[in-house]
């Protein structure tokens, strides 16, 4: 941070000045101690330090997730993680990576515009291989994908882009979709050369091979949600829980679950050998339970309701009269035979 001087100190300099008692090497030396930092107005920073710090979080679990996967479908020992998070422009980005790679262009729905995921060929073609047999060694391979490749990458970085959204589910319901592969940088301009972006570099490791993933996002698609991406919202326990939106979702998604209700008149303890004996017009007396008694309306397993039997058109039916948290304790045991609390 630049220092600012008083005005005490300002006065006291420029009279120093005036008087001819400072040497120029000692104007240089004070020169020098002033922090200047450089700003390029051709290259503004549109993230700060705490959302790009957030997005490093989001994908260090992408990257254990990744890991994962990526081990089980290849069945050998892969391991991700994030090697670096930066921003830089578009046109940087094109730079740096090879001149024939594996870029997969990603569709970031609900999001605008989209999102390119680089795949070092070192990586591509050692996933490859080990997919059709083959040991995955290095083989310093650089060409195009063949039409047969190209499927087989196309189901792998599906399974990554699972992996993506369940990373990004604290903070927006991502659903990220494969668009087209494309293995000349070129062909990939999905935003102007001076656009912002923010890149996240993945070190990929399977067996001896190395390379990386460069996961390249664009400011323009995460303007909508930049407020989202901060600690204070992914760790916030207000938004998890209370939000009107949250709980409306809740409520819709519970308002389908069947569950089954059960009207009890009474019970009673009976035999074995009289359970099988029981033939249709037998006559069982319910000891306790006299004819204008309520029902117990049952849910799940729990005693909840006071209700009457009766008809709805030809239907058998029930008319619930009374809820059984409003009885007292005593009034509960002896209807149910059961402890409130239970």
């Amino acid at each position: 941070m630049t220092e600012v001087l008083s005005q005490d100190e300002i006065d006291q300099l420029l009279t120093v000045i005036s008087a001819g008692d400072v040497e120029g090497e000692d104007t240089k030396q004070i020169t020098d101690r002033k922090n200047i930092k450089i700003y390029d107005f051709k290259r503004p920073d549109k993230f700060s330090k705490d959302q790009i710090r957030t997005v490093s979080v989001m994908h260090d679990a992408f990257a254990r997730h990744t890991t994962t996967s990526l081990s089980a479908m290849l069945r050998s020992l892969v391991n991700v993680h994030v090697a670096s998070v930066d921003q830089l422009t578009y046109e940087e980005f094109i730079r740096s990576i090879p001149s024939t790679t594996a870029l997969a262009l990603i569709n970031m729905d609900p999001l605008k515009g989209s999102a390119i995921l680089e795949i070092d060929p070192a990586i591509t073609f050692s996933m490859i291989d080990r997919l059709f047999g083959g040991p995955g060694e290095n083989s310093k391979v650089n060409r195009e994908l063949s039409d047969i490749e190209q499927s087989v990458i196309e189901s792998i970085i599906v399974r990554i882009l699972g992996n993506l959204r369940e990373a990004w589910s604290q903070v927006i319901d991502l659903r990220p979709r494969l668009g087209n592969i494309e293995t000349n940088p070129q062909f990939a301009q999905i935003v102007p050369p001076t656009e912002m972006v923010i890149l996240v570099t993945l070190e990929t490791r399977i067996e001896d091979v190395e390379g990386m993933m460069n996961f390249c996002i664009p400011y323009l698609t995460l303007e909508p949600i930049i407020s989202k991406l901060s600690a204070q919202f992914m760790y916030s326990t207000i938004r998890r829980g209370s939000t009107t939106e949250n709980l409306n979702i809740l409520k819709e998604s519970l308002s389908v679950i069947d569950v089954l209700l059960s009207a009890e008149i009474g019970s009673m303890e009976l035999p074995v050998r009289d359970v099988i004996s029981i033939q249709p017009g037998d006559t069982i007396r319910l000891p306790n339970v006299k004819i204008g008694d309520p029902m117990i309306l049952k849910i799940g397993n729990k005693a909840k309701f006071k209700c009457r039997p009766g008809m709805v058109g030809n239907s058998v039916a029930v008319q619930v009269t009374e809820k059984l948290e409003d009885i007292t304790p005593e009034e509960f045991e002896e209807l149910t035979g059961e402890d409130i609390d239970e």
